[in-house]
């Protein structure tokens, strides 16, 4: 087996109704954090801002594995209630819409928390 290098490589090795889903994602993930490196890690897409983390996401057989970390998930408990979540972790159907707007949300709050991360830390060096 392979070892997946890129995520367009990444996206290209699932159906085609899933590569619309995780393009939305990606795209989505991209237009939220245009300054954020991709590349994959432990085996995702993977989206790192100030060296740090952002999200990952991921295809699986019957949905869209979103990885916020376990801040992303836990600020926005409510938004995410009809979902199956875990700590850090998000289940987005793919028998239903992915939720966009939402995915743009986390993102955002994963920058401001990504940056008041760095501003702290600069200010104590």
């Amino acid at each position: 087996m392979n070892k997946i290098e890129t995520i367009d490589a990444y996206i290209a090795g699932f159906p085609q109704d899933v590569q619309t889903a995780v393009t939305l994602v990606r795209e989505t993930i991209r237009t939220a954090a245009p300054s954020a490196e991709e590349k994959i890690s432990y085996g995702l897409p993977a989206y790192i801002l100030n060296k740090k983390p952002l999200v990952y996401f991921g295809a699986f057989k019957n949905h869209i594995g979103f990885y916020a970390l376990p801040s992303g998930t836990a600020a926005f408990q409510q938004e995410l209630s009809r979902y199956k979540i875990g700590k850090g972790s998000i289940q987005f159907p793919l028998s239903e819409p992915m939720p966009l707007s939402l995915i743009t949300s986390i993102v955002k709050f994963r920058i401001e928390e990504l940056s008041l991360e760095l501003e702290k830390n600069t200010k104590t060096r």
